[in-house]
């Protein structure tokens, strides 16, 4: 399955674009995105790992399984006051 994920703040900035197109199979979980973000974007290593993830705009564990369609949204921790 293809999905489209949303990049915000330090991942935009890092990724240099607004969306990343993950290929999956069906049934992947977040854990499995997680790993392909990093395969498709190195840069994103380190923040990837540390950012929540949102799936149709709800946070998601790393075993949330994906479906077609799912809205996805990596959210880099937000910090400063």
């Amino acid at each position: 399955m293809k999905l489209s994920v949303k990049l915000f703040a330090a991942a935009r900035e890092l990724a240099d674009c607004g969306e990343i197109g993950v290929e999956l199979p069906a049934g992947a979980t977040v854990g499995e995105l997680r790993a392909a973000l990093i395969f498709t974007a190195p840069a994103l290593a380190a923040l990837a790992q540390r950012s929540m993830v949102a799936v149709n705009e709800e946070y998601a564990n790393d075993a949330t399984l994906l479906r077609e369609g799912d809205v996805v949204a990596l959210i880099p921790p937000v910090s400063g006051g």
